[in-house]
């Protein structure tokens, strides 16, 4: 095979391992759907099952083979860290930006999701650090009116407005940032993979091409993604499974509201929401969420309880509101935000089955005000008690309740109950319904002790 080559080299299929570090690689064959690559040729694609026949790729990469390091010798990447400047992001990111770490962010249209990383460009840069923004989908002029009214003005941060990704990481490769943000991953391209901008195979391969930039070079990268009409982060699911961090803003058009709720994330705890109020200025940081839900609360109106969700290590609390009403329709109607509309569905079964409330001539509302968005089964309590409060028109007061339901009409304790509590304790609301410790073993029990049966 040529000068210097052992001919005790050990072959392994089409691979050949030369012994003093070098090897060469064969040619493969590649799937133009999704990618795959094996070193056989075959007439379909056995990882996404398309049609036609894989391509035969000549890409070789002689080099190093890479040697093991033993666990022992790695260090816990305590000093690869680094504090963005906004308190709520570094919560949700765990402490800080990890270097050589890739975070894909997703939301909604106009959520903040570009605003958001301008600020933390502004104030990495005021702390010493650079950043390049590489945007494919403004100019850098409409980025500097942005940055204009965010007060962002540093000549650390630096933006290249182009949608060719080997352009983007050449630039990164020559000015070494701290941070890389990609705005975002559906629009930028790369010459070398197949399909238009935003298609799979591009999302992927340009996913992967940032993936190997950032662990390479020790750049934190953020790649900002779209979302679908489901909410759900468009693309390839695998380019999630890929990065490093997951992260979720999201908010409602009619509040300044935005949570930031970590999904993923291998340098921390996931689910753990930050929350900040959309301003003119930007992003301002909400350090106590709780006191601005309960802002606007009159617990002397029926229909409404407080309801202490807990989002990893932090407890808020919200506003659960149910209205119940007369209905014209042989239907009636069933309209739900912030909540599973299955497990209203059950609640209304449960109070119908076990409280004798019937509700098939009434239209039932259900909100959770300020656009939460609550997954726990430890909110059907509280849903349950403001479902009763609206039909039988009495007023709860200053109440807070949580704990799951049961078919059975029993009231099961959850999780988190000491936190719950401290946070309920520390707002001064007077009146707390559970499970635990407080006689609540079933709805009908809870229901009669709040004079509503």
């Amino acid at each position: 095979m040529g000068a210097g080559i052992d001919l005790a080299a050990t072959v392994f299929d089409t691979c050949v391992f030369v012994p003093g570090d070098q090897y060469i690689d064969s040619v493969s064959y590649r799937c133009s759907a999704c990618g795959y690559r094996t070193v056989k040729w075959m007439g379909f694609c056995p990882q996404c099952r398309a049609d036609e026949a894989l391509v035969e790729s000549d890409e070789r990469s002689p080099g190093l083979i890479p040697e093991p390091v033993a666990l022992t010798k790695v260090g816990d990447g305590a000093d690869l860290r680094k504090l963005t400047g906004l308190g709520e992001l570094d919560r949700v990111l765990g402490g800080g930006l990890v270097a050589g770490s890739t975070i894909l962010i997703g939301g909604e249209p106009g959520v903040g999701k570009s605003t958001l990383l301008l600020q933390v460009a502004g104030a990495l840069a005021a702390g010493g650090g650079r950043v390049l923004i590489g945007t494919a989908e403004e100019s850098a002029q409409q980025l500097g009116m942005r940055a204009e009214r965010l007060g962002v003005r540093h000549d650390d941060v630096l933006v290249l407005a182009e949608d060719d990704l080997d352009y983007i990481l050449a630039a990164a490769v020559k000015i070494r940032p701290d941070l890389l943000v990609i705005d975002s991953i559906q629009t930028v391209r790369l010459s070398t993979a197949d399909g238009a901008a935003g298609g799979p195979t591009q999302v992927r391969e340009g996913a992967a091409r940032l993936l190997r930039f950032a662990k390479e070079h020790q750049v934190a990268t953020v790649l900002v993604g779209h979302v679908t009409k489901d909410g759900l982060i468009a693309g390839p699911k695998l380019v999630e499974h890929m990065v490093d961090v997951v992260l979720s803003l999201e908010g409602d058009p009619d509040h300044g509201l935005r949570a930031l709720r970590s999904l993923k994330n291998r340098f921390g705890a996931t689910h753990v929401v930050g929350m900040f109020d959309m301003r003119g200025n930007g992003l301002a940081e909400v350090k106590d969420p709780s006191r601005v839900f309960l802002a606007g609360w009159q617990n002397n109106v029926a229909g409404t309880v407080v309801f202490p969700a807990v989002e990893g290590r932090r407890s808020i609390l919200v506003e659960v509101q149910a209205l119940a009403v007369n209905s014209p329709l042989p239907q009636p109607r069933r309209s739900v935000r912030g909540v599973e509309p299955s497990r209203i569905h059950q609640m209304l079964a449960v109070l119908h089955r076990h409280a004798g409330m019937k509700t098939d001539n009434l239209d039932i509302y259900v909100n959770v005000v300020g656009g939460w968005r609550i997954e726990e089964p430890a909110s059907d309590l509280a849903v349950a008690l403001a479902l009763a409060s609206s039909i039988t028109g009495e007023p709860l007061g200053s109440t807070a309740a949580w704990g799951e339901v049961g078919l059975a009409g029993e009231i099961r304790p959850v999780p988190f109950d000491l936190r719950r509590r401290e946070e309920v304790e520390r707002v001064g609301i007077e009146r707390l319904v559970t499970a635990s410790k407080d006689g609540n073993r079933d709805l009908a029990t809870a229901l009669l002790r709040l004079g509503m049966r």
